[in-house]
């Protein structure tokens, strides 16, 4: 199977629940913006008005699949295409408690945390919080650069629903040069190599940018297969405002021009991205984004409205799910969201069988059992 039976199934009972008996505290919809002028990445933009935006299909039906967790910001790289190491450059130093943490999990209650950040291995808690959340019986995927997993691999012990889930955007000269330093592609394979030595489910993620050769990015899959990587998520580079690099990032067509052979990657490799988002990227089906599927948590409290644009941050999760103005944000009601299509925001779309067909019950099941 591409993911552990106890997650499939989990969370197929848990979307069927919510979509049947969505939270009501949590379906309450916000009058207007409430941007926080504070923030110095802000657009302004000139807003859609109400009777032109594109209603969400389930804007009453809100519910988080994936807590996107950040513990800190401090990172140990700069890599080109992050914004959080300059969006959050007031508070670099500072980190969450492991208390925050597992309190923001409790809140939301989404099945599968993404730790992220920053690098999440110089959490100096990530120990006992990956042990906590898996005590709690989420899921646990651990983005690193995987600088460091030989040396923190100690503090964790292989579960079926822990996985490391390493970057790397392209073979050793292109990935060293993304993150701006050399010999970290090296680390990462001698700490893949490691973590699967040990027992661990491993995955790799790859931001596909301009300059992308997707030639690479099958040669890179092709490398990492004689070492038993789990799966590989992919997804395009969206030039958000914390980032100035306008250069790298992609339009809708150019992802539409990378992605157009993604099929045969997909036959060949074991991608984690769903049927429905892979067609989505092709241009072949039209899917919303469903921001408040992956909720973000850092030390500011939590991002709204999404993980790559801030504008404001609450202090509990009820806050962002009925104080956000989400209708106001996606392609066609906001600027900002015309070219972005990462997965954060339309996986959960795809996941929830939002735009449908009558042939994606037996991908979506010839996928997960593949």
């Amino acid at each position: 199977m591409r993911f552990p039976l106890s997650l499939t199934l989990g969370m197929a009972g848990y979307i069927a629940r919510n979509k049947m008996r969505p939270p009501k505290q949590w379906q309450v919809n916000a009058a207007s913006s409430a941007e926080d002028a504070s923030n110095p990445f802000r657009i302004i933009h000139t807003s859609v008005p109400r009777e032109r935006r594109r209603q969400h299909p389930m804007i009453g039906k809100r519910f988080p699949l994936v807590l996107m967790l950040e513990p800190l910001h401090t990172c140990n790289l700069t890599c080109t295409g992050c914004g959080r190491i300059r969006e959050y450059e007031s508070t670099i130093t500072e980190r969450l408690t492991l208390a925050q943490c597992l309190r923001a999990s409790d809140e939301c209650a989404a099945p599968i945390v993404s730790i992220c950040g920053g690098e999440p291995l110089l959490y100096p808690e990530i120990g006992p919080l990956a042990a906590a959340l898996l005590e709690r019986g989420r899921h646990i995927y651990l983005c690193t650069n995987g600088m460091f997993i030989r040396k923190r691999l100690h503090l964790f012990r292989p579960h079926e629903s822990f996985f490391l889930n390493v970057h790397l955007d392209g073979m050793e000269k292109t990935h060293d040069l993304a993150v701006e330093k050399q010999g970290v592609f090296r680390d990462a394979i001698e700490g893949i190599k490691a973590a699967k030595a040990a027992g661990f489910k491993v995955c790799t993620n790859t931001t596909v940018y301009k300059e992308t050769d997707m030639r690479e990015i099958e040669e890179l899959f092709a490398y990492l297969e004689p070492f038993g990587v789990d799966g590989h998520m992919i997804s395009p580079a969206y030039g958000y405002s914390a980032v100035n690099v306008r250069e790298i990032f992609l339009t809708r067509d150019d992802v539409r021009d990378k992605f157009a052979g993604i099929d045969r990657l997909s036959k060949r490799f074991r991608l984690n991205s769903t049927p429905a988002y892979l067609e989505f990227l092709k241009g072949d089906r039209e899917l919303p984004c469903t921001a408040w599927g992956n909720p973000t948590y850092n030390v500011k409290g939590w991002k709204g409205p999404c993980y790559l644009i801030t504008d404001a941050h609450y202090e509990t999760f009820e806050e962002l799910m009925t104080r956000t103005p989400w209708e106001s944000y996606g392609a066609g009601n906001d600027p900002r969201c015309e070219h972005c299509m990462v997965h954060c925001g339309y996986e959960p779309s795809a996941a929830l069988g939002i735009n449908s067909k009558l042939t994606d019950s037996f991908k979506l099941v010839s996928w997960a059992f593949r």
